[in-house]
């Protein structure tokens, strides 16, 4: 998905692009050596569920970059701890209501995506118990950046939601959003 303001996309084009991307990730969940689906489940495996494509989710968020980036550690699912740092925090309203999360990196490289970890109203019921994640690619540093575009239809789960081999870090509290995201990918668990 191509970085855009969040207005001006055409819906139904948009719609058709994350199609195909959910497709070409099923495709890679159900057939791929690297598949985070067990390979004896594989072969049952008949795709992610996803929330419909809403181009409402797709939210124009103002970036603050902070210059000395706080170390922030996460709990993972395995028990342990990471630690990332606090790069930016992204301002944004979603259904009305005015949000905040805070957007991470384990070492502060500018190529490398920013992490954004959350839970919101879905959590352990329409999606996956720990959180999901977006990752933001952007065009330029975000310290060049007013504004960026979070969307939400690209929201992930992790892969230890599939397999137990995997931890991952569980969003931190200062991530929790208080509204439903409906968007993006619902709990396979549940379905399953």
């Amino acid at each position: 998905m191509t970085e855009q303001n969040a207005a001006d996309v055409d819906p139904e084009s948009y719609a058709e692009e994350l199609r195909r991307k959910r497709e070409e990730k099923d495709d890679f969940f159900g057939s791929h050596p690297q598949s985070p689906i067990p390979p004896e489940e594989r072969d049952a495996f008949d795709g992610l569920d996803y929330f419909d494509p809403n181009p409402d989710a797709r939210v124009e968020a103002t970036v603050s970059v902070h210059e000395d980036p706080e170390p922030v550690p996460m709990e993972t699912t395995a028990g342990d701890e990471v630690r990332y740092l606090r790069l930016v925090t992204f301002s944004f309203e979603l259904r009305g209501e005015a949000v905040e999360l805070h957007g991470y990196q384990q070492e502060r490289e500018d190529d490398e995506a920013v992490f954004v970890p959350f839970r919101d109203k879905t959590t352990g019921q329409q999606s996956y118990r720990n959180g999901r994640y977006i990752e933001l690619h952007p065009d330029e540093p975000l310290a060049d950046s007013e504004t960026v575009v979070l969307d939400f239809n690209l929201a992930y789960t992790p892969f230890c939601a599939y397999s137990e081999t995997f931890a991952c870090p569980l969003p931190p509290e200062e991530n929790w959003l208080d509204v439903a995201v409906g968007a993006g990918e619902r709990d396979w668990n549940s379905t399953n």
